[in-house]
């Protein structure tokens, strides 16, 4: 399994790359939208952890964008600034239980990815 993390803290998301490496998940980051789809040029990513607010490109629309170019891709989101309505809108798209809270628990990030890759 190889998976995508993008947030605009590269403190966190480097951070959580190191974590997932530990325990054998395969994760590349990066923190921008646009770096992101650059990396998915140039490999293939089972599942995207994505952060709801990220400048310019946004979560959301980052997410249409890559299901376009990579239809089998599973998501995640995570925010530390979460509206009702974004919890809404997205939870219709991914489901509740893919909309995380920041700071996100290593293992229940774990267990997601595993839930997310093995449903469909």
């Amino acid at each position: 399994m190889k998976i995508l993390l993008v947030d605009d803290e590269e403190e966190l998301v480097s951070a959580l790359a190191e974590r997932l490496g530990i325990r054998g998940i395969d994760a590349e980051w990066v923190i921008s939208g646009e770096e992101a789809l650059l990396r998915v040029k140039d490999g293939k990513f089972d599942l995207a952890v994505l952060d709801v607010k990220l400048p310019k490109l946004g979560g959301r629309k980052l997410k249409k964008i890559l299901q376009e170019k990579c239809p089998d891709m599973k998501y995640i989101f995570m925010t530390g600034h979460g509206s009702e309505d974004d919890f809404q809108s997205i939870s219709n798209e991914v489901g509740k239980e893919y909309y995380l809270f920041k700071p996100v628990d290593i293992d229940d990030l774990i267990k997601k990815i595993k839930e997310a890759l093995h449903s469909h």
